[in-house]
């Protein structure tokens, strides 16, 4: 036989360590940053909402605008 077929499998919990450790690395944000960042989003959201509905009428008025000429 193969070396790798005579090769044990790792066992499952030392994937379930190897990830225990990994989430001890991670760095959650404050409230603070939290607070921020979600006043941000929001802003941009709404910026965003009002630059695409204004695009929107636009483009609705100028249809309306290009159907109703009369040649």
């Amino acid at each position: 036989m193969t070396k790798s077929a005579t090769a044990e499998k790792p066992k499952k919990t030392s994937f379930f360590r190897g990830v225990k450790q990994e989430f001890k690395k991670i760095t959650w944000p404050g409230k603070n940053d939290v607070f921020k960042q979600t006043v941000v989003v929001s802003i941009i959201s709404l910026v965003v909402s009002l630059l695409i509905a204004g695009i929107d009428l636009l483009i609705k008025y100028g249809v309306q605008f290009l159907t109703n000429i009369t040649i």
